[in-house]
């Protein structure tokens, strides 16, 4: 290949938003993401859930807040996520 064909080659990299449910690791957060499907067969719109270890920097990722990830390189073995920003922090009561 070319370096003009290396260029043009882009990753499209998966991105998420979902709720940060643990904070209790270094530079690791737990999100859970979920999403609304319809049942294939009674139509219902259902939650599927799933959660991803992320990696965060300077912990700006509090437990409660909403964030987004992006899909990377893998980090560790539990690790392929990274928190890009933080979409909504969480309300303190």
């Amino acid at each position: 290949m070319s370096s003009e064909q290396e260029q043009q080659v882009q990753t499209v990299r998966r991105a998420l938003v979902g709720r940060v449910v643990s904070d209790k690791m270094d530079k690791t957060v737990t999100v859970l993401v979920e999403r609304r499907v319809k049942h294939p067969l009674y139509g219902k719109i259902v939650i599927r859930s799933a959660k991803y270890h992320a990696h965060v920097e300077n912990g700006v990722a509090a437990h409660g807040d909403m964030v987004e990830i992006e899909e990377c390189r893998p980090i560790s073995r539990t690790k392929t996520w990274r928190v890009t920003q933080v979409v909504e922090k969480a309300r303190v009561i």
